[in-house]
């Protein structure tokens, strides 16, 4: 059983988590002693917990130069894991800084004037500050490459490489990754030395806690669908996505004209504007997210209880990303997903590849002028695939043999 000092239990209890999850049992052991690490662990699992208390129990005595590295791929997740760092370590006075592109430096470059004891940082940003000599990391003596899978998918391996040069001095280098391609099993081989390996469900996706159903509906009632699916009880903080960015825009002004309030997050939102966007979804004062993949990976926010496929995804892969957005550290959530009269074929693809069960979940439409309630179908997608009992709307290929 993992002991914990009093400040950071405390810290971790305030934060909910009443029980240590699997991948914190299996990695803090060993980061406790100074062991090289390589672990995969999906994003939900508690994997920030996993480096951030070992890190934090080493913090001790005034801040300088920073004696913990994380690098993370993606702006949001430097946010959310300094958040996460600043929040336990708060008990033993741990400062840690937080450093992405796309704000000035000033305010980056006075908190390292000041003292850190932990850098959170993107790549490109990083490097900017070590050559504005703004960054100091001959103090370095633990790195963790976070989400290594995702600083390779966008290119960053050349910027790890400098990042690894820079450092010297004996390290400790841990890894985490989502999955184990090639690709990361080579950077985890060229960085690491004699690592010890641990995995949470090796390569597969932990969606257990999620309850998936998928609605069909013609693509002209989409919006009307959503609205429905917002209006409902319990429903509070829901993440829906889009396959791009016009179509994540011109989906928030149709929610607000039907009095639903919405906010968009995708590749055209200024830095400012996502982490005005993102607080406001954390606090919940914005309940409902139109996103585009770009928060597939690199979005951290607890409770949220819903996940909307608006646009069927484009392969099973993204499909568990997204909504692996519900459902985390233990808590249960809900995705839908919408299939319009088109996408028979390409959902049942999904259904099988990603190898997750999915129910029936009925809804009614609201009513047009003068008419009666409209009843979007829905179909269950049992083991082999077959239609559960009721009535549904027929396939494609059914109504076309009918217009014959």
């Amino acid at each position: 059983m993992i002991t914990l000092a009093p400040d950071l239990d405390r810290a971790t209890r305030g934060l909910g988590w009443h029980t240590l999850t699997p991948i914190q049992e299996l990695a803090i052991p060993h980061l406790r002693t100074g062991r090289d690490l390589f672990a995969q662990a999906q994003t939900g699992t508690g994997k920030t917990g996993a480096f951030a208390l070992p890190i934090l129990e080493r913090v001790q005595g005034r801040a300088a130069a920073p004696f913990a590295l994380v690098v993370v791929p993606t702006r949001e997740l430097c946010a959310q894991v300094a958040a996460e760092l600043q929040t336990l370590g708060r008990g033993r006075m741990a400062r840690v800084a937080s450093l992405y592109g796309g704000v000035g430096y000033r305010d980056q470059e006075s908190a390292l004037r000041r003292g850190v004891h932990v850098a959170v940082a993107t790549p490109g940003r990083l490097l900017d500050l070590v050559t504005r000599r703004s960054l100091d990391l001959s103090k370095v003596r633990v790195l963790v490459l976070d989400e290594a899978d995702r600083l390779l998918d966008l290119g960053f391996a050349p910027d790890i490489a400098r990042i690894v040069a820079l450092l010297s001095g004996p390290r400790q280098t841990a890894l985490f990754s989502a999955t184990l391609t090639a690709d990361v099993r080579a950077i985890a081989k060229r960085y690491t030395t004699d690592p010890v390996t641990v995995a949470v469900r090796p390569e597969r996706p932990t969606v257990d806690a999620i309850d998936q159903a998928w609605i069909e509906v013609r693509e002209a009632d989409k919006v009307g669908a959503l609205h429905e699916l917002l209006g409902r009880s319990g429903v509070e903080r829901t993440l829906v996505f889009r396959r791009t960015k016009h179509g994540a825009d011109k989906l928030v002004k149709a929610l607000d004209r039907l009095g639903r309030p919405a906010r968009a997050l995708h590749g055209n939102v200024g830095q400012r504007e996502r982490e005005r966007v993102l607080e406001g979804f954390r606090r919940g004062t914005i309940r409902t997210l139109v996103a585009t993949n770009l928060a597939a990976r690199g979005l951290h926010v607890d409770d949220i209880g819903h996940v909307v496929n608006f646009d069927l995804p484009e392969n099973a892969d993204t499909y568990v990303h997204r909504v692996g957005r519900t459902g985390r550290a233990g808590r249960r959530g809900i995705a839908y997903t919408f299939v319009n009269e088109m996408q028979w074929k390409d959902f049942e693809d999904i259904r099988r590849a990603a190898k997750v069960p999915f129910r029936r979940e009925p809804l009614t439409l609201p009513a047009p002028a003068g008419g009666a309630p409209n009843r979007a179908s829905a179909v269950h997608a049992g083991p082999n695939g077959g239609r559960a009992a009721g009535r549904a709307r027929p396939s494609p290929a059914r109504l076309r043999r009918r217009r014959r």
